[in-house]
């Protein structure tokens, strides 16, 4: 769509911004701001307005009256709702009793969309007089009723601490102006009592708060101080960004090597053990972006130099988990249950995150961003980032799409494997492909609060497989109707489960196996390997492995032993087809027949095909199973949540399910398959026939691929061994390129369990080009490379050799 340039908080340094303006142009503050506290308050609630509202905007432009008629939508649906009789007591019938944290933290929420619906033109609250008195009054209402200084913190800590409060601020910047001076200290006072500060829980004093909690937190008592004109307590928001009461240990501009935060691979963990990158990463980042932007010119910007960390995380641990606008369901953690937070949505809040931190970000790095920006926004076709954007979200997208200077950013291309949070992203133009695992360090899941309550195995090896033709496989309903039991690439015991999560609190599981990461080389090729130690209850054990390469995924599995009296599944793939789906799918080249409930199984199969997807072969044959089958389900089944419940509104979807039954207590059973990703039904027929890729090895001690085609050699041995003429002496990953003279080696050990592993080449060489201070060479007749591995929590180690 054609769209007119809009800038919102552009700015060229951290100490210079703009607002809206009627006109499109950026209102500069001066560098150095007026040591008038008074106007510095006023000038930045404005501001903090401007971000609530999108500042000031044609709303008439046929962009922008999207999002307004949108807003507007929703906010006169909850004002034909509100209860503004005299004898009221809840504010809506759904959200009684007002007393309990989840019904007042949501009757917040819904206030500030009345007051941004108030506050914004061209709704049909606009400006409202009796929007305005009625939204004032409720605001008096609740802090009587339910949130005042005297309540005491019951359920989930996260409303009184952080949802409840951080709705109320927004919604006094937004109705300053009306509000008693008397009702304003009041809410100023109950603020003090749940969040007096970002540093530290006020429910539990001695935590200290981390990550993303820090991030929100920061921001409340930010607008807090703004509001009561505290220059001490906009300050200590802005230190809190850099934990300056703790000497920086919990800093949100550090990198760290355990717990929460960034890390140096990009990995992001919160609540200790959960890969959220997604979720609470993206909290964090927007955060961040707010605060930067809010406090941008004033006595109170941000002046850490090591705000470079969260710089460096939009390029090394966001741009690799977007794809065409979505986020990645493997690094959204619970968050895949809830119905209003789908990948789409959660991408765009990332993609609007960077947009908004580009606005004070250095020049290089923002010109960048905004490329991967452009690119994210023209691609995505499936939801669009308009149709969920708020109002100031769309204005920074419509400065980027309107900007002739601005490129569209090709995808991300290349092989990541974050270690410290258990994921591995494979990114190719066309499609790209995640991994969930899990171990000791990091959970299989995360459930709680009634969320993710079918969660049990999606941290055991999950693959998510992304064509940049169909962006809605797990948007379009997936969770709520996919056989839980069956997510593909898992290998699981087939047993009966329990919800998960149905009490207060989250909670995790993390599984007694160490192995769980790999290697990469060159960025370009990887090889995984995870073990599956089944949860109690269960005997299972698996030696699983992945090979990554240029236009194909090798899957492997090894020692598939279980005890238990019930049968074992691996599941290749189990795609949805949308609502009415009937994508053709070849077995051997044969069609198979299109209606639902159909099952079937073959002896021998060598290749499959699934119109849409791509391409299955099965090196050496094996005994396949197919199901196609209309599934049906509701989001309230996997989430109960008090404010991200779904609803029981039946969702339906077709799937095509392709798996390997091992059979009931299989003892060192296997499997092998490979995805072609985007492959026709020739191109797969034809790749079954030459397999250019050989499985070298699949058993208990080594699993290993040879790429002819690359000169490519990837072994993972889950023991001392050898596979390829390539020996280890113990545990480790390996990767091995052989380019003319030139050799490319890459050596992880993802269980940690090693300090030193020797690699020994089938070839001599006369010496290394370069390597990490962590590898050494002894030539000889053999090639024996040592390697330092521990301490560097499974972390790749890299060497080039010259033969």
């Amino acid at each position: 769509m054609q769209l007119s340039r809009r800038t919102l908080l552009a700015a060229g340094g951290a100490t210079v911004s703009g607002v809206l303006t009627a006109g499109g142009a950026r209102a500069v503050e001066p560098e150095h701001p007026s040591q008038d506290t008074e106007l510095d308050f006023d000038g930045l609630l404005a501001r903090a307005e401007a971000l609530l509202t999108g500042g000031a905007f044609d709303p008439s432009d046929p962009d922008f009256a999207a999002g307004v008629a949108a807003l507007d939508g929703t906010a006169k649906g909850l004002w034909d709702t509100l209860d503004r009789s005299a004898g009221r007591t809840a504010l809506w019938t759904d959200l009684a009793p007002l007393t309990a944290p989840g019904n007042f933290g949501q009757s917040y929420t819904r206030l500030r969309t009345l007051a941004t619906a108030w506050a914004t033109p061209g709704t049909s609250l606009s400006g409202s007089t009796e929007a305005a008195d009625a939204v004032v009054s409720a605001l008096r209402f609740t802090y009587d009723t339910a949130y005042h200084p005297a309540a005491r913190e019951s359920g989930n800590w996260w409303f009184w601490e952080i949802g409840a409060p951080r709705a109320l601020m927004d919604t006094c910047v937004l109705l300053r102006g009306r509000l008693a001076a008397g009702d304003l200290a009041d809410y100023l006072t109950v603020v003090d009592r749940f969040c007096p500060d970002a540093d530290r829980r006020t429910n539990s004093p001695n935590l200290s708060e981390t990550g993303a909690n820090r991030t929100d937190k920061a921001v409340i008592v930010a607008l807090r101080g703004l509001l009561g004109q505290d220059a001490t307590k906009v300050g200590s928001a802005r230190d809190a960004l850099s934990d300056v009461r703790d000497a920086g240990r919990n800093s949100l501009f550090r990198l760290t090597s355990s717990g929460d935060g960034f890390y140096e691979d990009g990995s992001f963990v919160q609540h200790d053990v959960v890969a959220y990158t997604g979720s609470y990463g993206t909290v964090l980042l927007g955060g961040a972006a707010y605060l930067l932007s809010l406090l941008a010119g004033s006595p109170w910007a941000v002046a850490d130099p090591k705000v470079s960390v969260m710089y460096d995380a939009v390029e090394r641990s966001f741009a690799p988990v977007i794809f065409d606008g979505l986020m990645m369901d493997a690094v959204r953690g619970r968050a895949v249950s809830r119905e209003r937070a789908g990948d789409h949505r959660d991408g765009a809040a990332a993609v609007a995150a960077i947009l908004l931190l580009a606005s004070g970000a250095p020049a290089d790095r923002a010109d960048r961003w905004r490329a991967l920006a452009r690119g994210w926004l023209t691609r995505n076709r499936t939801t669009p980032f308009a149709a969920l954007a708020t109002l100031p979200q769309l204005a920074l997208a419509k400065a980027v799409l309107n900007d002739p200077d601005i490129p569209a950013g090709a995808r991300t291309t290349g092989s990541f494997v974050f270690a410290d949070m258990d994921r591995v992203v494979h990114r190719r133009p066309g499609w790209a492909f995640a991994l969930s695992l899990s171990s000791r360090r990091i959970s299989a899941y995360e459930a709680g609060n009634g969320e993710n309550l079918h969660g049990w195995y999606t941290g055991d090896g999950m693959t998510y497989l992304y064509d940049g033709d169909g962006l809605g496989q797990f948007n379009d309903g997936f969770w709520p109707t996919v056989d839980p039991y069956r997510l593909p690439g898992t290998t699981v015991d087939t047993r009966e489960r329990a919800d998960l999560g149905t009490g207060g609190g989250t909670s995790t599981y993390r599984p007694a196996n160490a192995v769980a990461g790999g290697a990469v080389l060159d960025g370009r090729h990887t090889a995984a390997a995870m073990e599956v130690a089944g949860a109690e209850g269960s005997t299972l054990r698996t030696g699983k492995a992945w090979f990554l390469l240029d236009n194909a995924v090798v899957a492997l599995g090894s020692g598939i032993t279980a005890s238990d009296g019930r049968t074992v599944e691996t599941v290749v793939e189990n795609r949805s087809l949308g609502a009415d789906g009937r994508h053709r799918l070849l077995v051997d080249g044969v069609p198979q027949p299109v209606e639902q409930g159909r099952a079937a199984v073959f002896d021998r199969a060598r290749w499959a095909h699934l119109d849409g997807t791509g391409g299955y072969v099965f090196p050496g044959t094996t005994a396949l199973r197919t199901l196609r089958e209309q599934r049906t389900g509701t989001w309230r089944s996997i989430n109960t949540g008090a404010d991200t419940g779904g609803s029981t509104d039946p969702v339906t979807r077709r799937y095509v399910t392709l798996w390997v039954d091992h059979g009931i207590s299989p003892t060192d059973a296997g499997y092998a398959y490979v995805l072609l990703p985007g492959a026709s039904a020739a191109a797969t027929a034809v790749w079954s026939h030459s397999q250019p890729v050989r499985i070298v090895a699949n058993d208990a001690t080594v699993q290993a691929v040879e790429d002819r085609r690359s000169g490519l050699t990837a072994v993972h041995f889950w023991g001392a061994g050898s596979a390829a003429g390539i020996a280890s002496s113990g545990p480790a990953t390996v990767l091995v390129r052989r380019r003319g003279a030139h050799v490319s080696v890459a050596v992880a050990d993802p269980g940690r369990t090693q300090a030193v592993v020797s690699v020994e080449l089938p070839f001599r060489v006369r010496s290394m080009a370069s390597s990490d201070d962590t590898v050494a060479l002894a030539a000889g007749p053999g090639t024996v490379l040592t390697v330092a591995v521990g301490g560097s929590r499974g972390h790749t180690h890299r060497a080039e050799l010259v033969r």
